[in-house]
C-alpha cells in the first residue's frame, strides 16, 4: 500500500494535475483514488435522475421562490454517504484565497443538498476537493437539512494530500464511503459514556448500602468524576489519579486525607504532595467544599475501574442524563433505558440558535470580503472581530434544563462556529492570544432553570466538561486560562413558571393538616383481590402564598424540552396546591392546555415582544389539538405577531426522565411574520440506543397553528348548522361500573322490573375496530344512592365494592360525593341521543377514519365520537373522502402510532356540508346504508374479521392499484395469505367499489366532479399513506381549500341569519325555516402555487412592492438589505438599485455587495439577474 500512496501523491501533487481541464481532472482523480482506497468507482448515470445514487454529475432541479427552477450538475454524489464539490483553486492551502474558494464551493453544496428529493434524504458529509492538493470534509450527522460543520473540527477538517500515508486518514476516508455515519463521534463516545456511567452507579449503590445519604454521595462522586477527567485532558499528571487511587486500594484508611488534601489544591491551586506535581487553580464551586466520603479497597476498586475509563471520549450530550439515573437510587433501574439522542437534540438547537447566528456570520463574512477587496483590512478585522464579541455575549436559556443536554449541544455548536470565525481573523491578523485572552464562547453564556437541585449540578458539571475538551481538541496540550473552572451561577435552581412568599400546608377547620393520596402507591382489596389505591399513603397538600411569575434570566435565544404533563394529570402529578398557583399567576393559558404550554407561552411573549430573538420547544404532539393549539392561535394573531420558523409536527422521542419512546413535536417561533421551514418524518428506519432513526422531508411556506402549510384549515370557523349534535362519550372513572353479560344476568337483568335502564351494552374504541369485547356497563343515573341500594341491592353492591374505594380517593369532591355514577354522566349526550334509534359513532383516535351507526341500546365509552342523528345522509358524508380529508387536516395526530386524532369542534363542527338535491341525497343515503350494512355483515359471519384488518387490505389493494398504473409497476407484491383471507371474509373489493360509489356520489353534490376523478380509488381515503404522489397532494390541497372557502362562506352566510341546520327538529325546533338565500363568493387567499416553469423576470425595473428605503451606513447592514430584497425573486442590479434611495451613489455599493457575496456562493448570477442562492419555493 504504501508504495501505491507515494506513487498517488506525487502524481497528483505534481503541476502537471493543475491548470488543465477541472472537471476532467476531478473525475480522474476520484477514480484513481476509489483504485487507491479499494472502493467502489461511481457508476455511469442513467437517464433517470432519481436513479443515480453513485455518479459523477448528478443532475438536480433547483426551484426559486418565484416560480423559476433550473438544472444543476453535482460534481460526485454517493447517496446517503456525500455530496463531493471539486475545484482547482490554484492557491496556496490555507491561504485568503483557498478559504474564500473553499466557503464557496461549501455553500454552493449545501444548496445543492437542499434540492435533492425528499425521498433521498440528506446525506451527512460534504467533501470539497481542491484537485491534487487537499480534501475538506463538512459533516451534518443529524441528516436534517442543517447547518453543515467543519469535521472532525476547525483545526483538522483539511486533509492535505500528503496526509494519505497516514492510515488513519486513508481508514477516516474509506468509512467515509462506505459507512459514513460510523464516524459520528456521539456514537463511539456514546458507548464509552454508558459504560463509565454503568460504573458509577456500581459504586453509588455501594455506598448507599452503607448508609451515606444519596445527595452525600452524589457530590462526591461528581468530584471524583471531574478529577478523572482532568486527569485524561491533561490538568492533572498524566494517570497521576489513577495511580494514586491504586497505591490507596492498599490502604484505605488513607484515602480520605489524601483526596482531601488532593481536592484543596485543586481548588486554590499549588503543589499538592499526593500528585507530586503542580496543579492549576480550579475554584468554582465543586471544589469549594471537597467533602469526602471513605471508602473500602473493594469500592476504591470501583472507583479504579472508573478511572480506566478515557474520560476525553465522553458525550456530555448524553453523559448528564445517565450520570442523573446512576446517582438517583429510584431512577437507576433506568440506566439501560433508551436516552435522548444528540442528533434529534440538534434538530431543535439547529434552526433555534445556530442558522440564526451562521446567516448573521454569513453576512460578516461578505462585509469582510468588500471591505478586504477595497484595501480597508482593518474594516475587514473590526467587522469580524465585532461579530466575534457578539458570538461570545449571546446568552442561550433553557428554562427547564434537566442535566444540560440541549445546553451542552448548543454550546458545542457555537465553539464550532466560533473557530470557524477565528480561522478567518487568523488569515488577516494573528488572533492566536486573541481567544485565550478571555474573549471565548464558554459556559457563562448558557442559562438554565431546574427545580431538581441534582439535576442542576450535573448541568453545570456537563457544561464545563464539553467546554475542556473543545479547548483541547482546538489548543491541544495548552492549558486554559486560571481558575479552570468558575462559579458563573448560570444554572439556577428554581421553579421557571411561579415565585411565591411561602408554601404551606393546608389545614382543615380543626387546624389538621390535609393530605391526599400520593397518587402511587396501590394495595390488593380484600374484597375483589384487585390493586385499589392504598388511601394510607399520604401526602401534605400545600398552597402557595402570593404567588407570582417568575422572571426568567435576560437572554438571547430560549430552547428546551419542558415537562411532558396533560392537563388532566397536572394535579396528580403536582398536586392542587402548585396547579391552582400556576393557573392563578397564568389565566392567559386555557386551563385544558398542557403543562409545556406555559413555557410555550412565556416563551413567545418575550420573543413577539422583542425581548428575545427566538426560541425553540420540544413538545408533546398534541400541540395541534385544540387545546393547545389555542396558545399558539393567539400568539400569532397577536400584534406584533408571532411566526413559527420552523416545526416538525411529529417525530419520535425518547423521554429523558425514564427512556419512554413517545411522539412529540418540535417548533421554533420568532417575531413578524414571514415563512418557515415545515419538516415531515417521510419514513422511520428502526431503533437502536441512539433513538429511531428518521428520513425527512422538506417544504417550505406559512406555518400554520396546526403545523401544516398550505391551505389553513386550522382558521376554518365553527358553524352553528353543525352545534350541539355531536358529543364524546361517557367517562366512568371506575373500572367496576364494567360488567359481563352473566354478571348482569346474575345482578337480575332480564328479571329485575327497570334493570334494564341501568345495565347497558357498552362500547370502546377497541371494540369497534378490533373485536368486541361483549361487555355491559352499569349506569345508575338519575337514581340517588339509596334509591340504587332499595331498587337493585346486588348492582348496587358490586358498584360499593368495586368503584366506591378508587373514588374515596379522587381529587374532585363531586365525584366522591357522587361515587356510584359515572365520573361525567354526560346529561347533554343523553339528551342528543334521546328519541333516536341509532346514533352515528367514530373512534376519537383511530388508524382508519371509520364511522358507523350503533343502536340506541349502547352507550359509547368516552373515547369515542358521536353524532346525534340517525340519517344516513350524514353517515355517508361523514365516510366519504371530502370529510376525511378535512378531519385529518383539521384533527391532529396522538400517540406512539402516530394515529390520527377527531376532535369535535375542529372536525365535525367547522366542516361545511354539501347542498345537495333530494336525488343526491338519497343516492347518498342509499349507499351508506349499504355500507355500513356490508360491513356488520361480513363481521358477524366471521368473529374474527376486524374493522382495522378490513381497512388494512382496502387500503394495500388501493396502493397495489396505484403502483401498477405508476411508473414502477413491475414487480409490486401481491396480498399476503392473512391478507387474503381477511379480503375472502370482509369481500373488500365489494367494500371497495362501495366506498368509490360513495365518494363519486358525495363529490357530484358538492358539484366538485373534476377533484373526484382525480382522488377516487386512490389511497389515503381513510387513513393518511406514508407517501403521496405530487398529483394526489395537489388534488387534495385544492380539495381542502375549496372546503375552507366554502366553510367562510356559510359562516357568512350565518352572519346574516341562514343556518343550515343539520338536525332542525332538534337544533332549532321552535323556530321557522329561514327563506334560502344565495352567499356571493368571498375572495379568498390560496396558498396554492402552480406548479409550472416561470423564466426569471427580464424587466429591470423594480417591483412595485419594493418601496424605496435609505441606503443602510454599515457594510454587514449592506449586505443584509441586498439579501433581504432578493429574498423572495431575482433581479436585475438596476432593479436592486431602483430599490433604494439615491440610485446613483448606491449602484456601485451594491454591485460590490453583490460581488462578495457571490464570492462566497450566497448569490447566483443567471445572465443579467441575481438571486439569492437556495431560495426554493415549498413542496
Amino acid at each position: 500500500m504504501e508504495p501505491a500512496v507515494a506513487a498517488f501523491i506525487a502524481r497528483w501533487s505534481s503541476g502537471a494535475s493543475h491548470g488543465g481541464n477541472e472537471r476532467a481532472n476531478l473525475q480522474m482523480f476520484i477514480l484513481e483514488l476509489c483504485a487507491l482506497l479499494d472502493l467502489p468507482s461511481p457508476d455511469p448515470a442513467g437517464s433517470e435522475h432519481g436513479d443515480n445514487a453513485y455518479v459523477f454529475e448528478r443532475k438536480l432541479i433547483e426551484r426559486f421562490a418565484d416560480g423559476g427552477q433550473t438544472t444543476r450538475a453535482v460534481d460526485c454524489y454517493r447517496r446517503g454517504c456525500f455530496i463531493l464539490e471539486g475545484k482547482d483553486t490554484g492557491k496556496r492551502t490555507g491561504s485568503g484565497g483557498w478559504d474564500t474558494a473553499i466557503v464557496k464551493a461549501r455553500q454552493q453544496s449545501e444548496n445543492y443538498i437542499r434540492c435533492l428529493p425528499p425521498e433521498e434524504g440528506r446525506p451527512p458529509f460534504i467533501v470539497i476537493v481542491d484537485v491534487g492538493r487537499a480534501f475538506t470534509l463538512y459533516a451534518e450527522f443529524s441528516r436534517s437539512g442543517g447547518h453543515y460543520v467543519a469535521f472532525p473540527d476547525a483545526r483538522r477538517h483539511t486533509i492535505r494530500l500528503e496526509q494519505l500515508r497516514d492510515p488513519e486518514i486513508r481508514a477516516r476516508l474509506r468509512a467515509l464511503w462506505l459507512d459514513p455515519l460510523s464516524l459520528d463521534p456521539s456514537r463511539r463516545a456514546g458507548q464509552v459514556t454508558r459504560q463509565i456511567a454503568d460504573r458509577l452507579a456500581g459504586l453509588a449503590k455501594s455506598l448507599e448500602s452503607d448508609g451515606q445519604a444519596a445527595e452525600r454521595v452524589a457530590g462526591f462522586l461528581m468530584r471524583c468524576l471531574l478529577t478523572m477527567f482532568a486527569e485524561d485532558v491533561g490538568l492533572l499528571p498524566e494517570r497521576g489519579f489513577t495511580e494514586l487511587l491504586k497505591r490507596l486500594q492498599a490502604r484505605p484508611e488513607s484515602f480520605a486525607p489524601q483526596l482531601l488534601s488532593l481536592w484543596q489544591t485543586m481548588n486554590s491551586g499549588g503543589f499538592a504532595p499526593a500528585l507530586d506535581a503542580a496543579l492549576p487553580r480550579f475554584n468554582g464551586g465543586l471544589f469549594a467544599e471537597p467533602e469526602v466520603i471513605a471508602l473500602s479497597a473493594a469500592q476504591i476498586g470501583l472507583l479504579i475501574q472508573a478511572a480506566e475509563a478515557d474520560w476525553r471520549e465522553v458525550e456530555p450530550a448524553i453523559f448528564g442524563t445517565l450520570l442523573e439515573r446512576a446517582l438517583d437510587p429510584r431512577e437507576r433501574h433506568k440506566l439501560g433505558a433508551h436516552y435522548t439522542p444528540r442528533a434529534y437534540v440538534e434538530r431543535l438547537v439547529l434552526p433555534t440558535v445556530i442558522e440564526p447566528l451562521r446567516a448573521e456570520w454569513a453576512e460578516v463574512q461578505a462585509a469582510a470580503l468588500n471591505y478586504h477587496a477595497r484595501g480597508k483590512t482593518a474594516e475587514a478585522v473590526a467587522e469580524i472581530r465585532a461579530f466575534h464579541h457578539q458570538l461570545c455575549s449571546t446568552r442561550i436559556l433553557d428554562p427547564a434544563c434537566g442535566s444540560g443536554n440541549f445546553l451542552y449541544v448548543t454550546l458545542e455548536h457555537m465553539k464550532r462556529l466560533e473557530g470557524e470565525v477565528l480561522e478567518v481573523l487568523g488569515g488577516l491578523v494573528k488572533s492566536g492570544a486573541f481567544e485565550l485572552a478571555g474573549l471565548t464562547v464558554d459556559p457563562h453564556q448558557f442559562l438554565g432553570l431546574e427545580v431538581n437541585p441534582r439535576a442542576a449540578r450535573i448541568a453545570e458539571l456537563v457544561l464545563w466538561i464539553g467546554y475542556l475538551q473543545w479547548h483541547f481538541r482546538t489548543y491541544g496540550n495548552v492549558n486554559p486560562p486560571e481558575p479552570v473552572l468558575r462559579d458563573f451561577h448560570n444554572i439556577r435552581h428554581r421553579d421557571a413558571l411561579i415565585d411565591y412568599a411561602a408554601v404551606e400546608p393546608v389545614a382543615d377547620a380543626d387546624g389538621r393538616a390535609v393530605t391526599r393520596w400520593d397518587g402511587v402507591t396501590m394495595r390488593v382489596s380484600p374484597v375483589t383481590g384487585e390493586a385499589i389505591p392504598d388511601e394510607s399513603a399520604r401526602v401534605a397538600q400545600v398552597r402557595y402564598v402570593e404567588p407570582r411569575r417568575a422572571e426568567w434570566p435576560e437572554a438571547d435565544f430560549i430552547v428546551g424540552n419542558p415537562p411532558f404533563i396533560g392537563a388532566a394529570t397536572m394535579r396528580r402529578a403536582l398536586g392542587d396546591g402548585y396547579v391552582d398557583a400556576v393557573r392563578q399567576t397564568w389565566p392567559e393559558v386555557p386551563e385544558s392546555a398542557d403543562f409545556v404550554m406555559y413555557w410555550w407561552h412565556i416563551a413567545a411573549e418575550t420573543v413577539r415582544t422583542g425581548r428575545v430573538k427566538g426560541f425553540g420547544f420540544i413538545t408533546t404532539n398534541s400541540i395541534r389539538q385544540t387545546f393547545n393549539r389555542r396558545v399558539i392561535q393567539a400568539q400569532m394573531a397577536a400584534k406584533p405577531p408571532l411566526a413559527l420558523a420552523f416545526a416538525i409536527p411529529d417525530h419520535p422521542w425518547v423521554d429523558a426522565a425514564d427512556g419512554a419512546q413517545v411522539r412529540i413535536a418540535m417548533t421554533v417561533g420568532v417575531a413578524g411574520e414571514r415563512e418557515g421551514r415545515l419538516l415531515q418524518v417521510r419514513e422511520e428506519l428502526g431503533s437502536d440506543q441512539d433513538g429511531v432513526q428518521v428520513e425527512l422531508q422538506e417544504r417550505v411556506g406559512r406555518i400554520f397553528a396546526d403545523l401544516k402549510i398550505g391551505v389553513n384549515v386550522a382558521g376554518a370557523t365553527p358553524l352553528r348548522a353543525n352545534g350541539d349534535i355531536s358529543n364524546r362519550g361517557f367517562c366512568l372513572f371506575g373500572a367496576g361500573f364494567i360488567i359481563t353479560p352473566e354478571e348482569a344476568e346474575s345482578f337480575g337483568l332480564g328479571q329485575v322490573s327497570g334493570l334494564e335502564q341501568h345495565i347497558r351494552h357498552y362500547r370502546n374504541g377497541r371494540d369497534l375496530t378490533d373485536k368486541p369485547r361483549g361487555v355491559m356497563v352499569i349506569d345508575l343515573f338519575g337514581l340517588t344512592a339509596e334509591e340504587a341500594r332499595e331498587r337493585y341491592p346486588a348492582t348496587y353492591q358490586r358498584v360499593l365494592d368495586r368503584v366506591k374505594p378508587e373514588r374515596d380517593q379522587n381529587k374532585r369532591e363531586v365525584r366522591r360525593r357522587n361515587w356510584w355514577l359515572f365520573g361525567e354522566p354526560n346529561p347533554k349526550l343523553r339528551q342528543q341521543l334521546a328519541g333516536l334509534p341509532r346514533f352515528i359513532a367514530t373512534v376519537e383516535t383511530m388508524k382508519h377514519r371509520i364511522f358507523q351507526f350503533l343502536d340506541a341500546t349502547i352507550l359509547p365509552d368516552n373515547k369515542l365520537v358521536n353524532i346525534a342523528s340517525d340519517d344516513a345522509l350524514m353517515l355517508g358524508i361523514l365516510s366519504s373522502r371530502p370529510h376525511v380529508a378535512w378531519s385529518l387536516a383539521a384533527g391532529s395526530r396522538l400517540g406512539v402510532g402516530n394515529d390520527p386524532v377527531y376532535v369535535k369542534t375542529t372536525c365535525f363542527e367547522t366542516f361545511p356540508f354539501p347542498d345537495a338535491t333530494p336525488e343526491q341525497a338519497a343516492t347518498i343515503r342509499d349507499l351508506a346504508e349499504r355500507l355500513d350494512a356490508h360491513r356488520k355483515r361480513q363481521q358477524a359471519a366471521h368473529p374474527e374479521l376486524t374493522l382495522t384488518g378490513m381497512y388494512n387490505v382496502l387500503e394495500k389493494l388501493r396502493t397495489l392499484g396505484a403502483r401498477a398504473s405508476g411508473p414502477h409497476a413491475g414487480g409490486t407484491p401481491a396480498l399476503l395469505a392473512k391478507e387474503r383471507l381477511i379480503h375472502e371474509q370482509g369481500l373488500v373489493s365489494l367494500l371497495a367499489e362501495l366506498h368509490d360509489d360513495l365518494d363519486r356520489a358525495v363529490f357530484a353534490a358538492y358539484g366538485w366532479d373534476d377533484l373526484a376523478e382525480r382522488l377516487i380509488g386512490r389511497p389515503g381515503a381513510t387513513t393518511p399513506p406514508p407517501d403521496k404522489p405530487e398529483a394526489q397532494t395537489e388534488a387534495e390541497e385544492h380539495l381542502l381549500q375549496r372546503l375552507v372557502e366554502l366553510n367562510a362562506e356559510r359562516a357568512a352566510e350565518e352572519a346574516r341569519g341562514q343556518i343550515r341546520w343539520l338536525r332542525p327538529d332538534y337544533q332549532n325546533p321552535n323556530a321557522a325555516p329561514t327563506p334560502e338565500q344565495t352567499a356571493a363568493p368571498l375572495e379568498t387567499e390560496t396558498d396554492l402555487a402552480p406548479d409550472t416553469e416561470t423564466p426569471p423576470r427580464t424587466d429591470a425595473t423594480a417591483p412595485a412592492k419594493l418601496k424605496k428605503r435609505p441606503w443602510p451606513k454599515g457594510m454587514r447592514d449592506q449586505i443584509a438589505a441586498v439579501r433581504e430584497t432578493l429574498n423572495d425573486e431575482a433581479l436585475t442590479l438596476d432593479a436592486l438599485v431602483a430599490g433604494f434611495k439615491d440610485p446613483k451613489k448606491t449602484a456601485p455599493l451594491i454591485a460590490d455587495a453583490l460581488a462578495a457575496l457571490a464570492e462566497l456562493g450566497l448569490v447566483q448570477r443567471e445572465g443579467e439577474h441575481y438571486r439569492m442562492a437556495g431560495s426554493r419555493s415549498g413542496g
